[in-house]
């Protein structure tokens, strides 16, 4: 019995045989069952989808006379004699060699001619973008107004090719690339008819060299076979097509891990031995780390093309990497995909980037850096070791900084924690011990302003605004600060609490502060204030005398 390629033998006969592109015969069958047929059909699509299958089982359908609502029978003499390639009816033409003018012209006029023994003369023409300047307009008028018998469909792997004018004339019907796991699943339902015993990981890697198209997997799993007989074996298989391990993807994310550079050298001389191309393993590293990245953001293996063996592995890296971290390696490496295209020595430059790429040091975020300040469970040594970075912590994930910026960042936070926690009264026992001393002057508090403003400053620069500042007076434990410009006063009381925190540690006292805008009058309260100050020294001074001297007053 003659072989006959799988391409061919498992060819669908019927739509709903199609693979992977239901939103297209879904609607024709429903124009042909509501007799809504058009004259004139583009599909466009990359190769191996079903384009010109498709245009098959409808040109198939429309001279079936026993058809099964939209599906032909496959069993009346119109549909045998197509099967036979024998139908009169239907004929196909391929563009590549009937591209000149001279072949349109015959076209044009064989379409006069009614249908011998079906309702429709159909003409198919595959990659139809190969079609001259020239032969596209001749076929215009005709396709614009073909005889009612006539239909035509054209098939295309480069729609942008075909001139507009014919696109506009036809209904266009757009095929996708097929999913990995419609060509598996495929795959498999073909291994289980023939008796051939294939895993899910040589399944997974045929698709995923066909790269969407069916007809390239079929072609692909025919090879396999041969090769390995009715057992397919991933190891035979990796061999057979030269494809490059995944396991060496692997030991690249767990070297950046675990630092190991010698792994850089290693996977080099790998690659080179086994004769794989450095070129398609960089690509293939890209599609490894966009693979961790993906499981690492969905928490889930679902969205990546892989085996369920390797999805599981996947996994394993969900706390190992950051998405900051993977975002650098992909960068890096999409720079690399490019860069090693143009590189003389393609060996040299890949362990050169792989090293590269081990040493990259793994970066936090500054929301992540200040709860690790903040957390209880860390003492003050360690605090200044992981800000510092310069001891590692023992049985704590190591965090370095990838620039200088986030290490001044994270330098300024350890700063203003340090200072906050030292010298701000926070315990209720210290308030306690602040709020029984005697209240201080206003004008003590007016000669210590200066330096205050000055330390402020100095752990705080955004508070400089604080110069304008001048104290006026204390009600019930509030000290009324004046203020030049109203627009600052809301700066400066959302860290009023800070402020006030500050005062009360220099005053040892616990005073309250709130900001008021200085005014034109300003200046007659301060002097009526000088004039009750200098009254209350003057009352001071005659009780001291009549003390002393048991002197009278005499008013």
């Amino acid at each position: 019995m003659t072989f006959v390629v799988t391409a061919r033998k498992w060819r669908p006969q019927l739509f709903e045989d199609v693979v992977g592109q239901q939103h297209i015969t879904k609607t024709i069958k429903n124009a042909i069952e509501n007799n809504r047929i058009g004259h004139a059909y583009i599909f466009a699509g990359p190769r191996g989808v079903g384009k010109t299958t498709t245009a098959r089982i409808l040109a198939k359908r429309l001279n079936c006379t026993n058809p099964n609502g939209g599906e032909p029978c496959n069993k009346c003499e119109a549909c045998e004699n197509f099967l036979k390639s024998q139908s009169l009816d239907i004929i196909e033409i391929d563009g590549a060699s009937n591209r000149r003018i001279d072949e349109i012209r015959t076209l044009r006029e064989s379409v006069k001619y009614a249908p011998t023994t079906g309702d429709y003369k159909v003409y198919i023409i595959d990659e139809v973008h190969m079609l001259t300047t020239e032969s596209f307009n001749a076929l215009l008028k005709t396709l614009e107004e073909p005889p009612e018998h006539t239909i035509f469909i054209f098939a295309t792997t480069d729609i942008h090719k075909v001139p507009l004018t014919i696109i506009s004339r036809c209904q266009r019907f757009d095929f996708r690339r097929i999913e990995l796991i419609e060509i598996k699943n495929l795959l498999k339902k073909i291994s289980e008819f023939e008796n051939i015993i294939i895993d899910d990981e040589s399944l997974t890697l045929i698709a995923k060299k066909a790269d969407g198209a069916l007809r390239d997997a079929e072609s692909i799993f025919d090879q396999v076979v041969s090769f390995c007989g009715n057992k397919v074996e991933v190891n035979l298989l990796k061999q057979m097509l030269n494809l490059i391990d995944d396991e060496i993807y692997f030991e690249i994310s767990d070297a950046i891990i675990g630092k190991t550079f010698k792994a850089a050298f290693e996977v080099s001389e790998k690659i080179y031995s086994n004769g794989w191309n450095f070129i398609d393993f960089t690509n293939g590293l890209v599609e490894h780390f966009r693979n961790i990245c993906t499981v690492i953001i969905t928490k889930s293996p679902n969205l990546i093309d892989s085996s369920e063996n390797l999805k599981t592995r996947y996994l394993s890296y969900v706390d190992k990497f950051t998405e900051g971290d993977l975002l650098r390696i992909l960068t890096f490496l999409s720079k690399l995909q490019y860069e090693i295209k143009n590189t003389q020595n393609q060996r040299l430059k890949i362990e050169i980037s792989l090293s590269h790429l081990i040493g990259f040091i793994q970066t936090s975020t500054i929301s992540e850096l200040i709860t690790k300040l903040e957390s209880d469970d860390i003492s003050d040594k360690k605090k200044t070791d992981f800000l510092d970075n310069s001891k590692p912590l023992e049985n704590e994930n190591i965090v370095t900084y990838s620039n200088p910026l986030e290490q001044n960042v994270n330098k300024v936070i350890k700063s203003e924690k340090k200072h906050e926690k030292k010298n701000l009264p926070n315990s209720p026992a210290i308030n306690k011990e602040l709020s029984e001393k005697t209240i201080p002057q206003i004008d003590v508090i007016k000669e210590r302003w200066n330096s205050f403003q000055e330390s402020i400053i100095k752990e705080k620069f955004t508070l400089s605004i604080i110069e304008s500042t001048i104290p006026d007076r204390i009600v019930n434990n509030t000290i009324y600060v004046l203020v030049d410009h109203k627009e600052d006063i809301p700066i400066l009381e959302t860290s009023g609490e800070y402020i006030s925190k500050k005062l009360s540690t220099m005053l040892s006292y616990n005073l309250h502060i709130k900001f008021e805008e200085k005014k034109s009058s300003d200046s007659a309260n301060v002097i009526e204030n000088l004039s009750d100050d200098l009254e209350s020294q003057n009352n001071q001074l005659i009780k001291s005398i009549i003390t002393e001297f048991g002197a009278k007053e005499v008013k």
